[in-house]
């Protein structure tokens, strides 16, 4: 780094941070318009205006999560977007966005360019998406610059051999360090009875990565076409400007004729449970560690309210949840306990898990699926529900009182499709739930007598 752009530097890091804790309260006040549109390439792009602030967050999105990854190579998704902040390639000589940032960058270079800036991009994988994001202030000088800089890292990852070798000896001992753990065996061994041969079971080890090779990364790489990105974009600029910003960030990726991607390979449901499977690990620790659910639903499913909030009376709701009461307060089998969904493109798991002296571990599982059998038998009472609604309805304006976290929920409404005035009609849908709407739709959703029960540390290991 230059010593004359330290200053600079420094301003623009120090605001960045100030400027991320002012809270948008307009937002939770008033109705938040998206604007949204199609470019030439394909890619759409949902936008929020914000101008309070001079700062703006973008997030990309591909459909090339790890759900999209062989199955011998679990993790390659996540590796290999996180090997796109490891160094890039040269630029080919007049292509678009090049800039200051023309020449190759090794993984440090690339580094001291971003903390120049006082900006950062990244990537990183889940089990449905791959996704990058780009936070920059808005000064004319320095958002030029880390757009020009972020399409360089999304269009050109050097994917260098050496720095990958460094990286996968990193994650093994990573892995082997968390295989320590009971709490990971625990979700290793759930994930696989819930998900069976899913993409959904996937979990990085030290076999797969051993899989993994550069040419597998550029090839899970040539998933991200301008026709497939979903960009949602908050901040302090003018639709004009998110648009061209859309246009530079995407320009270095392949794309596809007239902006129509080939169909992707449709990828199956997760299969239904067919009977209940019980699984009793030995471990030696003080905890045991208990997992007990089922596949639930996707996250574009109808009864995604009534789950919502009848989730909060089951487990969700903290210390006034009834699993809470029934295992926590009333007999002192946890110290917590929850109950959460987790749904996306194809049946996320509904999952219970907590806690327990080992020794009490029988009785606690059996408390939580009487619980549950119960829940979804009866539903909630009227004052259960009212509670529910009041406490969800209360808590959403924290839910949207930032830029990144009205990003996150742009973002979310980009990638599942909902519609534009999602936001602005949530409160409407979560007071519109009836106790019957929840009965009903538990009882569509979970089969309390055909679930998974994992349990890591029951029994003493010899």
């Amino acid at each position: 780094m230059r010593a004359n752009q330290l200053p600079a530097a420094a301003v623009a890091r120090g605001a960045l941070a100030a400027l991320s804790l002012v809270l948008f309260h307009g937002f939770a006040l008033a109705a938040i318009p998206i604007q949204q549109w199609t470019q030439p390439s394909g890619a759409k792009v949902y936008f929020v205006e914000s101008p309070s602030i001079p700062m703006v967050d973008v997030r990309i999105e591909f459909d090339a999560g790890g759900r999209r990854e062989p199955a011998d190579k679990s993790g390659l998704a996540s590796v290999a977007a996180g090997m796109t902040d490891k160094g890039l390639t040269a630029a080919k000589e007049g292509a678009a966005g090049n800039g200051p940032y023309g020449a190759a960058l090794d993984e440090n270079q690339l580094s001291d360019a971003w903390a120049d800036l006082g900006a950062g991009f990244g990537g990183s994988a889940s089990s449905d998406r791959m996704s990058f994001s780009l936070r920059s202030l808005t000064y004319p000088d320095l958002l030029a610059k880390s757009v020009q800089l972020a399409s360089r890292q999304l269009g050109d990852p050097a994917f260098p051999p050496e720095i990958w070798q460094r990286e996968r000896q990193r994650l093994s001992a990573s892995i082997r360090e968390s295989n320590t753990r009971p709490g990971t065996i625990a979700g290793r061994a759930y994930s696989a009875a819930v998900y069976g041969t899913h993409p959904y079971s996937h979990e990085m080890t030290e076999e797969s990565l051993q899989h993994i090779s550069v040419e597998d990364m550029r090839q899970q790489y040539r998933l991200l076409e301008p026709c497939r990105a979903k960009v949602s974009i908050v901040g302090a600029v003018t639709r004009a400007q998110a648009d061209a910003m859309v246009t530079t960030l995407l320009s270095r990726l392949p794309s596809a004729v007239q902006g129509r991607c080939q169909p992707l390979p449709p990828v199956p449901e997760v299969s239904a449970l067919a009977a209940p499977l019980e699984r009793d690990i030995p471990f030696a620790s003080a905890q045991a560690h208990v997992l007990i659910g089922q596949p639930g639903y996707k996250r574009s499913d109808p009864d995604y309210f009534p789950m919502l909030v009848g989730n909060y009376t089951l487990g969700a709701g903290g210390f006034v949840s009834r699993l809470s009461q029934e295992v926590r307060e009333k007999r002192g089998l946890s110290y917590s306990i929850a109950s959460h969904f987790a749904p996306g493109l194809h049946a996320g798991a509904f999952t219970i898990s907590l806690q327990t002296r080992p020794d009490q571990a029988g009785q606690a599982v059996r408390v939580s699926r009487e619980v549950l059998a119960r829940f979804v038998a009866e539903g909630p009472t009227e004052a259960e529900l009212k509670a529910a609604k009041d406490n969800l309805i209360g808590g959403f304006p924290l839910f949207i009182d930032t830029n990144r976290k009205l990003l996150d929920n742009i973002s979310n409404i980009a990638w599942n499709d909902l519609p534009l005035d999602y936001l602005d009609t949530w409160i409407a849908q979560v007071q519109r739930v009836t106790a019957g709407e929840v009965k009903a739709a538990f009882a569509r959703k979970l089969q309390p007598q055909r679930m998974v029960t994992v349990i890591v540390g029951g029994a003493k290991a010899p």
